[in-house]
């Protein structure tokens, strides 16, 4: 992310700012390993340059082993929304796939560009933006041929207006310490009417362990402790960040942002999806929701 006072700066390229594709050179994993290892889990405040610093660094030294975790269920051109697998193809939150022909879409931390990769094929004029140059770097691996921009959710590089649609499948939202920047940002650079969809980890999730197992099932902790997650290193710097809002929380960030919010959806766990991801799971995913996906308009 950028400094708070970068937050609101404008500007009418629409230009990739990363246009070449570097030499992609895998990064040992074992780095990774040992950084995890070495890191100390706890619940403490972090603030928005805090957080900012630690989830660039942590997503540019872990872009290999996600994709390489997870590439195969979000493909190299699908639309997934999360990890019980809810398809664009099926949800048509953005509308249906026939109207998203000659639509300018922003995708907000996009990873490897997936969702954008799919909205091409539909018609669709994307630009894919996300804070981690190694995650973009995989975006230019697989190949796309639309804009790619490495800048903060928080003080988006385009013009007011410049978008008919925007989304985010678990992008930068659940690591910002104020989302309400993201999202104001965000509706800025929408035009009258455009649409903002976004998927965030289910705030109810938060009470309980992130395990996959049975342990997973037993409330841990409050639901209204709004305490961020945080791993640190061995002299205190966070090195990743995620933040917790309660699901009133979301709703009024969404409203107090300007948008109209017309649609929650909690996708079920689907029979088919027989996966583990992190915390989600067959086994929780048919107890308690682990996703919820929140439809915004910009009047």
């Amino acid at each position: 992310m950028s400094p708070p006072g970068r937050v609101g700066r404008k500007s009418t390229t629409r230009e990739p700012i990363i246009q070449e594709p570097q030499p992609f050179e895998p990064e040992d994993p074992r780095d990774a390993a040992r950084e995890q290892d070495e890191a100390e889990a706890i619940r403490r405040t972090a603030g928005v340059a805090e957080s900012a610093r630690a989830n660039r660094g942590w997503w540019d030294r872990n872009a290999d082993d996600y994709q390489r975790e997870h590439g195969t269920f979000l493909g190299d051109g699908r639309f997934v929304w999360c990890p019980e697998g809810l398809d664009e193809v099926e949800a048509e939150l953005l509308g249906p796939p026939e109207e998203l022909k000659g639509k300018d879409v922003l995708e907000v931390g996009a990873g490897a560009a997936q969702c954008s990769r799919w909205l091409a094929a539909q018609g669709a004029r994307p630009v894919a933006l996300d804070l981690s140059h190694r995650q973009l770097q995989h975006a230019l691996r697989i190949g796309g041929g639309f804009p790619l921009v490495c800048a903060d959710a928080g003080a988006l590089p385009f013009a007011d207006g410049s978008f008919d649609l925007a989304c985010s499948a678990y992008g930068a939202l659940p690591f910002v310490a104020d989302p309400r920047l993201v999202l104001r940002e965000v509706r800025r650079v929408l035009r009258p009417g455009g649409r903002f969809v976004f998927s965030v980890t289910h705030p109810v999730r938060w009470a309980f362990p992130d395990e996959p197992g049975p342990e997973g099932l037993s409330v841990s902790g409050s639901y209204f402790d709004r305490t961020p997650y945080v791993e640190q290193d061995e002299e205190g710097r966070a090195v990743y960040v995620e933040h917790h809002r309660t699901l009133g929380d979301r709703v009024r960030d969404v409203v107090s942002s300007g948008f109209r919010l017309v649609d929650l959806v909690e996708p079920e766990w689907p029979v088919w999806n027989t996966s583990e991801w992190g915390g989600w799971s067959p086994l929780r995913g048919g107890l308690i929701p682990g996703t919820a996906i929140f439809v915004c308009v910009r009047d």
